[in-house]
């Protein structure tokens, strides 16, 4: 079994649970570790989906109060970072605030007023062609895995949440993001949300996992849980999909440094 470190906390407002119930599920699934990695504050709020900077200490304590309440169980410490053109410096601030183990890097906004997975902006893929809709995102994607900032990538095709898919061959959107990632010696999850989410696939698509195996980028297998209940969920299919693609191993972090587990 491998690890969970895609998880959020209530301070994100769209998350409910303790981090010790979290932590009780993954011990119950039989987990070896996990990490929570609830969404960055920004300088100044712009959506209501985050932790303010103001709330970073209690996201501290509520790790440290989840570590006391399952001793010996590893509970890593992260942080999920919108990748924001322009706020590269404001990451950089957030890596020296705290010991992280580790930083998740994802695209959210297509522009600074859509954000790309939030239901009520889907009446702007309808008149948004799609091909158009994807170059934009995987153009952030690709700045977000060139930055150097983060230690995998998020939901790497995250655009799909609602159907729209362009004509053709979609490696032409892959290929920019797994070359930056191979460069940078960067990494992404396989993300188990997608099934539950209107497009009812895993993140990302088998043919991203494929040309990652090729280019040898590592992965993760996360499931995004947002309440207790989904911690490791759909695990099996994500780890029977990692194998299609030709990968044996997946990834734990320590301090920012990963180490290499059997898949």
């Amino acid at each position: 079994m491998n690890p969970d470190y895609h998880m959020h906390t209530p301070l994100c407002h769209h998350a409910t649970g303790h981090p010790a119930d979290y932590a009780q599920e993954a011990i119950r699934k039989g987990l070896p570790e996990i990490g929570f990695a609830d969404h960055n504050p920004m300088p100044a709020r712009f959506d209501d989906w985050r932790m303010g900077i103001e709330d970073m200490p209690r996201y501290f304590e509520l790790i440290e109060e989840a570590r006391e309440m399952t001793p010996g169980f590893p509970i890593r410490l992260g942080l999920e970072c919108d990748y924001l053109p322009g706020h590269e410096d404001w990451i950089t601030k957030l890596a020296a605030m705290a010991p992280w183990d580790y930083l998740i890097g994802s695209v959210h906004y297509l522009t600074p007023d859509w954000a790309v997975d939030n239901p009520a902006y889907v009446g702007r893929y309808e008149a948004c062609p799609p091909g158009e809709l994807w170059s934009m995102y995987w153009s952030a994607a690709e700045r977000c895995a060139r930055s150097g900032l983060f230690d995998f990538i998020a939901h790497p095709d995250l655009v799909k949440i609602f159907g729209a898919r362009p004509a053709g061959d979609l490696n032409r959107y892959y290929e920019p993001v797994i070359a930056a990632l191979a460069d940078t010696g960067g990494a992404f999850e396989i993300n188990t949300a997608g099934l539950r989410k209107p497009v009812r696939e895993i993140y990302p698509a088998l043919d991203f996992l494929k040309l990652a195996r090729s280019a040898g980028v590592p992965l993760v297998i996360n499931s995004d849980a947002h309440m207790p209940g989904q911690v490791g969920m759909d695990f099996e299919p994500a780890r029977a999909l990692a194998r299609e693609a030709g990968y044996t191993s997946t990834l734990q972090f320590r301090s920012r440094e990963r180490i290499a587990l059997p898949l």
